[in-house]
């Protein structure tokens, strides 16, 4: 109808009826004594043009935002895509919305009415059914005027009235900051959705309305955090039911407020493209065309819109550049059959060069929201650029549809009987074939076999999403996470500090391990320790990066700690060993003269053994030699004097000189005989199994035997093959001390990707302390092999080296 024959309506209309209704058509006219006492019209000439206005209406006239809609708009937008829509129905909860909110205000300064009239016209664009439209209209008057739930049942039926009250008790709670808000509003989310999938879709428009709106929040905070909170469940829940128009534009808001300086510069980036590529794409796009005509197709092509937070994500997920992500040129082809698409394809594959690795073809095997597409990419030559990279989707025009309005794009209800009942039935995507709505099939048969809106809540407790998980802290919040993530992503998650001090975990009270996966609705409790050690693996149980670096870093602190810990202990030991007096000064002024900033950085490379104690002695000692200078009084090393008390020899004169040998490296308990030294005069002990007596005379052997009250240590080499694990050289040092064996000296030798061996030098009182000692060694998760070394073995390591 042209703006004159509506004029000419609304007149007669005026003039016939009076001031009430138009009871033909349903439309009903906003007059100064329908509103509530104290409140004026705010529809204006905008409600019906033409008709006479009111003094409340011509004051307001101006007053309107600028994508406000008339009524008579409203109407025809619905009646263009739906002929048989109730035009009587929308015409009254129009009327009703623009009376109940009144001289309501948004944080605009725009009348409140413009926002469900804003939703109302978002949801006109899905082609959504008149309830639909009538209940975006009036989704906020019960929450936000005296309007009840049985006064909207009165007015508009019970369809319309279930409807509202599923948008209203989602809104009651928002995404409330509080964590038993976000948790409380979740689970009401999914039932009311459940319930009637058209709930989930107003509450979509509601959103991406107020997000276009957001600007208007003066707090930064709350914006933020409506932002984060459309981000985490809105856009994904968009997705999944395959509304893609929507959840691009909320992740594009979203993503504006929550990280503006990478928004700005991205979008300025692509308006700069746009504008120097312009005249190559229309060129492609052209020839695009032009080869499927000529091929008997019938297709349109249109160049598809890049979008910032997309390239963001690809930026993010795939490392590559703001230019390598945004310079490439991307098409969609539209064809009237599915035969049509693979010829296509076929048409654009013989044109251009396809790049290997980027065909997908989501026709034969749709996406779990329902999605149809063929995905592919090719080299073309563009104006003066060869290799120009160019993507390209094809699909059917109803499989386009379906990609943008999803769920909406194939409604179909039951009889208006069956949907004034009440019943809430909806049959989503016919004949079984619409995956995407699996989820909410189940839930609804849920509740229907049970009665029990618990068990529906269990129900819903599933994968809503492909790609995320949504557990919960005890109190409710809500931790958005990767498929696949563990119970130790949860911790880090909540806080890095979480996650460093993890020492367990119980999923729905339940006690698991770390690597546990988890799964939606799963309620997570984490133990906590200060002291948590870090098992080995558990960067493999993870998904996330943020997980990944916490682990990582915290294996970098302990050891770190850990190689500070065994440093000091190796400088302490290398005193003693010596028979030099400890000097904290000394060890400093060491410090400064090999170039470390501090003590405990000294200590670190020790304990990793980039220099030696002996090393940091020298500094402290210059003027000493302190190879000669290595017999402690508490640890006899090989090769050095023993005191004669120590050794009982028969028909030697008391004061010899005796030496344990190096060869063997006796220790009290074993059994032992003596060589004499021919140029020292001294007598060398040997095990009773050393090599060197075979070569001997059986008369030069002399009968030796260990004293029985010996106070001495003796310095004992031993060998380690140990697992490459974090902790493991602070465990060795915690064991040893355990069963009070010093250590003298430390080495690393054949360090590899999983193991390495480690020479310690340690102080023990006798062979059976030495047996305890590697026994206790052998029974640890860290070491592989340990056993006493002998010198034969270095020799032939430094024959290797």
């Amino acid at each position: 109808m042209t703006e004159e024959g509506r004029h000419q309506r609304a007149t007669q209309v005026s003039q016939d009826k009076g001031p009430g209704a138009d009871q033909a058509s349903g439309r009903v006219l906003a007059q100064e004594g329908d509103l509530p006492a104290g409140q004026v019209s705010q529809g204006s000439s905008d409600i019906l043009p033409g008709a006479d206005e009111t003094p409340a209406e011509n004051r307001l006239r101006g007053n309107k935002p600028p994508d406000f809609i008339r009524q008579y708009e409203l109407v025809d937008k619905v009646m263009e895509y739906d002929p048989e829509a109730d035009e009587a129905l929308l015409n009254r909860a129009y009327v009703f919305a623009l009376q109940a909110h009144g001289e309501q205000k948004r944080s605009s300064g725009d009348p409140y009415f413009s926002h469900p009239l804003a939703v109302a016209g978002i949801l006109t664009e899905l082609k959504l059914d008149t309830a639909t439209i009538a209940t975006a209209l009036l989704h906020d008057v019960v929450e936000d005027t005296d309007v009840t739930i049985a006064e909207i049942e009165e007015s508009f039926g019970a369809e319309v009235a279930r409807l509202v009250d599923g948008v209203t008790k989602i809104s009651k709670r928002e995404l409330a900051p509080d964590a038993d808000g976000k948790a409380d509003n979740f689970a009401k989310f999914l039932l009311a959705t459940a319930k009637d999938v058209r709930v989930l879709l107003v509450k979509l428009a509601d959103r991406l309305h107020n997000m276009r709106t957001l600007h208007y929040l003066k707090k930064q905070e709350k914006r933020e955090r409506i932002a984060l909170e459309t981000m985490e469940i809105y856009a994904p829940m968009a997705s999944r039911i395959g509304v893609q128009r929507i959840r691009e534009e909320l992740e594009d808001l979203s993503f504006k407020y929550l990280n503006e300086t990478a928004y700005e510069t991205i979008t300025e980036g692509l308006n700069r493209l746009r504008d120097d590529a312009v005249h190559d794409v229309i060129a492609l796009a052209q020839t695009l065309r032009t080869d499927l005509r000529n091929a008997g197709i019938t297709a349109e092509v249109y160049s598809r819109e890049k979008r910032a937070f997309s390239i963001w994500r690809k930026m993010h997920r795939k490392r590559n550049t703001f230019e390598e992500l945004a310079d490439i040129y991307a098409f969609r082809v539209l064809t009237e059959t599915v035969d049509d698409c693979y010829r296509a394809l076929g048409v654009i594959h013989r044109a251009f060069n396809m790049i290997p690795d980027e065909f997908d073809d989501y026709i034969s095997t749709p996406k779990p929201n329902g999605y149809q597409s063929i995905h592919t990419a090719v080299l073309a030559t563009a104006g003066d650029r060869e290799g120009q990279r160019v993507e390209v989707q094809i699909r059917t025009k109803q499989m386009h549809d379906i990609a943008e309005r999803g769920v909406a794009a194939h409604w179909k209800y039951k009889d208006a009987t069956a949907r004034a009942s009440g019943d809430g039935s909806v049959d989503i995507g016919g004949a079984g074939t619409d995956t995407a709505y699996e989820w909410l099939r189940g839930v609804l048969e849920t509740m229907v076999s049970e009665g029990s809106s618990t068990a529906a809540l269990d129900q819903a407790k599933i994968d809503l999403y492909q790609d995320q998980v949504f557990p919960f802290t005890p109190k409710g919040r809500v931790i958005p996470l990767p498929a696949g993530a563990t119970v130790l992503d949860f911790a880090y998650a909540l806080h890095t500090e979480v996650g460093d001090q993890f020492s367990g975990a119980r999923i729905n009270g339940v006690a698991r391990p770390a690597r546990t996966p988890l799964r939606n609705g799963d309620v997570i409790e984490i133990i906590k320790n200060t002291n948590a050690p870090i098992p080995t693996g558990w960067d493999s149980y993870v998904v996330t990066g943020a997980a990944k670096s916490g682990i990582r870093r915290r294996i970098r602190a302990l050891k770190s700690k850990e190689q500070q810990t065994m440093g000091e202990r190796i400088v302490t030991s290398a005193f003693a060993a010596r028979d030099l007096p400890f000097s904290r000064t000394g060890v400093e002024t060491a410090t400064n003269q090999l170039g470390f900033s501090s003590v405990s950085a000294l200590y670190e490379a020790v304990g990793r053994m980039d220099i030696s104690g002996k090393e940091v002695l020298e500094q402290i000692f210059p003027d000493v030699d302190l190879d000669g200078h290595d017999v402690s009084t508490t640890a006899i090393r090989y090769g050095a004097k023993v005191p004669r008390r120590a050794i009982s020899i028969a028909g030697v004169t008391p004061g010899g000189v005796i030496r344990l040998g190096s060869c063997c490296r006796p220790l009290p308990g074993e059994r032992i005989v003596g060589l004499r030294d021919a140029e020292e005069g001294a007598i060398i002990v040997h095990r009773i199994d050393c090599e060197i007596l075979a070569a001997r005379a059986d008369e030069e052997w002399l009968d030796l035997s260990w004293s029985e009250d010996i106070s001495e240590q003796f310095v004992a080499p031993i060998i380690l093959t140990v697992n490459n694990k974090t902790g493991a050289l602070g465990h060795l040092g915690t064991m040893l001390a355990r069963y009070g064996a010093d250590i003298v000296d430390l080495k690393l030798q054949h360090r590899e990707v999983d193991f390495y061996d480690l020479c310690f030098d340690i102080a023990v009182r006798d062979a059976r302390h030495l047996a305890r000692v590697l026994t206790g060694l052998r029974a640890s998760d860290y070491v592989v092999a340990a056993d006493q070394r002998m010198p034969q073995e270095e020799e032939e390591e430094k024959d290797e080296h």
